[in-house]
């Protein structure tokens, strides 16, 4: 629960509302005579509701019940008691790196706040930086100028980060960067919520924060990387496996 209890934090604002707004709907369906008016009102103060759960149960689902943070799909595509050189990406936001860096003493891991993302200056982020460190050794990064060696990395690991990088160039730019970084035999490891059908049912408008399928095979296209594998965590998340083309 410990980040489903950190979702709830950070949108406390919006599920607030929410419940105000299922409240008053309500409320009003018992103060008018229009039959089909108490019957509008009663639908939308329920539908507001139930979305308010559903994107609940979907984030607890997504973040403390699947293989997002725990890795296991990548059994089979990366060997971490044999990878030498390794970069997590993340967004002001770090659950993973304290757990990869006890598991794996021998694995040289780079940890990477992306500079200027949305979740910086939110109010709970202090909070969530109570509950998971941020990691002493700790880089800001730049997504166009990635301050690494060609060719000097097996593993860019990026876990619900870089949808941050908003802009579709900046995007490119990143994917450039990691592919110039990248060992010829290196993969990127991407693990996002798509915009999509089930993530529009689920988190409602909040599913315009991500990206679309298309949008990150054109970004990783542009970079003159490819896709390898697309694997589904949950019904809410896509991991994406990416190495250069050749």
């Amino acid at each position: 629960m410990k980040i489903t209890r950190l979702v709830i934090l950070f949108n406390y604002q919006k599920i607030v509302l929410g419940f105000i707004v299922s409240a008053l709907f309500l409320g009003l369906s018992y103060l008018i005579n229009s039959d089909w008016l108490v019957i509008i009102l009663r639908i939308f103060s329920g539908l507001i509701m139930l979305n308010i759960i559903a994107s609940l149960v979907a984030s607890y689902i997504l973040y403390d019940t699947s293989d997002l943070y725990e890795l296991k799909n990548l059994n089979g595509i990366i060997d971490w008691n044999q990878t030498e050189n390794a970069i997590l990406v993340h967004a002001s936001f770090d659950p993973l790196s304290k757990h990869l860096e006890e598991k794996y003493p021998n694995l040289n891991l780079t940890v990477c706040d992306i500079y200027g993302n949305r979740h910086e200056h939110d109010k709970g982020i202090e909070t969530s930086k109570k509950i998971f460190p941020p990691n002493p050794k700790e880089i800001k990064i730049s997504p166009d100028q990635l301050p690494f060696e060609d060719q000097s990395q097996n593993v860019i690991l990026a876990v619900t980060s870089l949808h941050e990088i908003l802009d579709h160039k900046q995007r490119v730019l990143f994917f450039k960067e990691a592919k110039r970084i990248l060992k010829d035999d290196g993969v990127i490891i991407i693990s996002e919520q798509f915009r999509d059908f089930v993530n529009f049912i689920f988190f409602n408008i909040g599913a315009f924060h991500f990206l679309s399928k298309k949008q990150w095979q054109n970004a990783i296209k542009e970079g003159d990387l490819r896709i390898v594998e697309n694997k589904k965590i949950t019904p809410f998340a896509n991991m994406l496996v990416v190495a250069k083309r050749n």
